[in-house]
């Protein structure tokens, strides 16, 4: 039998899978929220109008008035107790005792004795009061009663009617009979009307006094800003600055605390006023604490100062109008006098205006000059600003070198003898050269002085915008010594010191504007050469420190403390050049900003006063010179020149190879060239027309030849 299985019949095709069905869902409508209850809906009602603004307001207003009430009652009998007792008296003693003021305590305690004393006598008194008093009515009522009859009796006489004895005792009886009628009339009402007379007299003590808690009085009281400063207020901020001592001391003092106050002043666009901290209490202390002292007071922390007077133990605050530090200042006189003049001398140039509102003058006679400051704070215009005020006196002569390079200097070319702009390394190479000129000069003047005690020097001011530059410069020369650093062989570095060390003796200057100081880009006995130092806004205290001496800033001095930013152009200043108030080592001054098209005015009518001035833009050493065409480009454009300009014109235009001449080998070359000096108003003088006519000539000649 075979195996193979034969189907007779296909097997079904697989069923086919069953078509999906979609079933519709019918969902019922929601069943209907349960109605909210009465309770819920009257209670979130309640609470709405309870949390309101509007019922907060009235609900403070309420509250405000009926405490002022209560606080007028508890002023009024804190003064008649004080007025009737000797709680005033023990109060000052305590006080003096607090503030360690031995002195004013004795002073109090025999003021206490004598008041004691005289109310023992109004005592002892008051026992003989009551029969001297009876005494003294009985005497008067029979000596009124006496009067009115012998009154009487006059009368009688006088009309012949005997009953006119007894009419004045009557008209006497009758009137006490009109006021006692008056007062059962008024009484009733005024026993009626009295109490509320009595209360809104309380109301209006506790107002004026704003006698109610701070989250009662209204919204503008409450936040305290623009409020006036009061004695109240100031001892109030002292106590809470957090100080155990001084709160403790202020505390012991009652309402008298504000016996450690000065009389508050009106200084400038704010107030002044001097605190004696009690014994225990430093005045670094209180320095240390000025942000919180600021808010305490209602201001923001740069519209605080707080400073160092001479007196011991105290410190003085100036506390500005709220918002007045943000308002600008007016412009430059520089600006507005087109009149002005600058006497480089005796004068001071105006560089704005002090927190007072007063102006801040300084001079710059013979004083070195450092302005410091963070970036783009206004450190250029601060430092210009000086230089455009000195420009206008023509016998200051001026050599720039601006580190920076974007044109803040460029309106000194044509009145600047030398302008150097630019920031890289090259241009270091040549501002350094130019303060090794400017120390020659200096050398020189010293060499003539000593020669001729007598000697007077024109001012020579030498001027390096962002000297950070310099100093930070990696430059060598071929002799291996570095262009920038710090150190004795620094080129920049010791030609700066040297200037500091003799040149204002001769008045030759060096004036510097760094940015963010370091000991590096800022050495230590550069920054200390300087007569006059100034800071903006700078990061730290350590800066400060740097750039305005430790004294200063431990005198109150906080360029720290100033708004980068906000505070541009506001500058403290620790100088003997400026007038400090007496007892401070430092000041602040907001300056006046000169902008470019302002301060190419001012330099244009400096140019004026002067004959022409020829700007080198750089120093060119160790070439082959032409003396007769050296003269004629540093002579410029003016008609004459003296000599003795000439020289120290070419002594800058190449040290090497006029740094030594004298007037003899001028001479001799213009003599060469047919050029005569000569005499005007007692000084040798040299035309420019001759010597150009030399120079014409002399190129004439030169092209025969070489035609010949």
């Amino acid at each position: 039998m075979s195996d193979n299985v034969v189907h007779l019949h296909k097997n079904p095709a697989p069923p086919a899978e069953p078509a999906p069905v979609t079933t519709l869902t019918v969902v019922p409508d929601p069943a209907p929220a349960p109605p909210v209850p009465l309770w819920v809906r009257s209670g979130r009602t309640v609470k709405t109008a309870v949390t309101h603004e509007h019922t907060r307001t009235a609900a403070r207003a309420v509250a405000r008035h009926s405490l002022y009430v209560a606080g007028g009652a508890r002023i009024v009998a804190r003064r008649t107790w004080d007025g009737r007792t000797a709680a005033r008296y023990e109060r000052m003693l305590r006080t003096a005792e607090a503030a360690g003021n031995m002195d004013a305590a004795m002073e109090w305690e025999e003021r206490l004795q004598r008041y004691r004393d005289a109310r023992h006598r109004r005592r002892m008194d008051l026992l003989h009061s009551p029969v001297n008093a009876a005494k003294g009515a009985a005497v008067g009522t029979g000596m009124g009663i006496g009067g009115l009859v012998a009154l009487g009796v006059v009368l009688a006489i006088a009309n012949g009617d005997v009953t006119d004895v007894i009419t004045p005792l009557m008209a006497v009886i009758e009137l006490i009979s009109l006021l006692i009628t008056i007062v059962q009339v008024v009484w009733g009402p005024l026993i009626t009307i009295g109490p509320f007379l009595a209360l809104l007299a309380l109301w209006s003590v506790g107002a004026h006094q704003k006698a109610a808690p701070a989250w009662a009085l209204p919204a503008h009281v409450r936040s305290g800003e623009g409020e006036p400063i009061t004695p109240s207020i100031v001892v109030k901020a002292l106590r809470d600055l957090g100080i155990p001592a001084l709160r403790n001391a202020i505390k012991d003092m009652g309402d008298a605390g504000a016996s450690m106050l000065s009389p508050i002043v009106i200084a400038g666009c704010g107030v002044e006023v001097d605190v004696t901290l009690p014994s225990g209490v430093s005045t670094i202390e209180v320095q240390q604490r000025r942000r919180k002292l600021a808010e305490n007071l209602s201001r923001h922390e740069h519209e605080v100062f707080i400073t160092i007077p001479e007196a011991a133990r105290t410190v003085r605050l100036w506390v500005a109008d709220s918002g007045a530090l943000d308002e600008p200042i007016g412009p430059s006189p520089l600006v507005t006098d087109e009149t002005m003049a600058a006497d480089y001398a005796k004068g001071r140039a105006p560089w704005g205006q002090d927190l007072r509102g007063d102006a801040a003058a300084i001079s710059l006679y013979q004083r070195h000059l450092l302005i410091t400051g963070l970036s783009n704070q206004g450190k250029t215009a601060s430092l210009r600003a000086l230089a455009l005020w000195a420009a206008l006196d023509k016998r200051v002569e001026f050599r720039i070198a601006d580190l920076k390079g974007v044109g803040d200097w460029a309106m000194f070319d044509g009145l600047a003898t030398v302008l150097i702009q630019g920031p890289t390394d090259e241009h270091v190479i040549e501002a350094t050269e130019m303060v090794e000129d400017v120390l020659e000069e200096m050398n020189r003047r010293i060499e003539a002085r000593r020669l001729d005690p007598g000697a007077v020097f024109d001012p020579l001011i030498c001027i390096v915008d962002e000297a950070q530059v310099a100093f930070m410069c990696p430059a060598i020369d071929n002799d291996k010594r570095p262009y920038g650093g710090s150190k004795a062989t620094s080129r920049y570095f010791m030609g700066v010191r040297k200037i500091h060390n003799q040149g204002r003796a001769v008045d030759v200057l060096m004036w510097q504007g760094t940015q963010d100081p370091t000991d590096q880009n800022l050495p230590k006995l550069v920054r200390e050469g300087a007569h006059t130092r100034a800071a903006l806004a700078l990061g730290t205290e350590s800066q400060a420190v740097m750039a305005l001496g430790e004294k200063a800033v431990n005198g109150g001095a906080a360029p720290h403390l100033l708004r980068q930013g906000l505070d541009k152009g506001t500058l403290v200043v620790a100088s003997d050049g400026i007038a400090i108030p007496k007892g401070q080592s430092a000041i602040t001054v907001r300056t006046h900003y000169i902008d470019d098209d302002e301060a190419k005015a001012i330099t244009d009518r400096a140019k004026a006063l002067r004959d022409g001035v020829t700007t080198l833009h750089s120093i060119d050493r160790g070439e082959e010179r032409d003396p007769l065409a050296d003269v004629a480009s540093v002579m410029g454009d003016a008609e004459r020149s003296y000599t003795q300009d000439i020289l120290k014109r070419l002594a800058v235009l190449s040290e090497d190879a006029y740094g030594g001449w004298t007037f003899g080998d001028l001479k001799r070359v213009l003599e060469v060239a047919g050029v005569e000096a000569y005499k005007s108003h007692g000084r040798m003088t040299v035309r420019r027309d001759d010597v150009a006519r030399a120079l014409a000539d002399r190129d004439t000649d030169g092209s025969a030849s070489t035609d010949a």
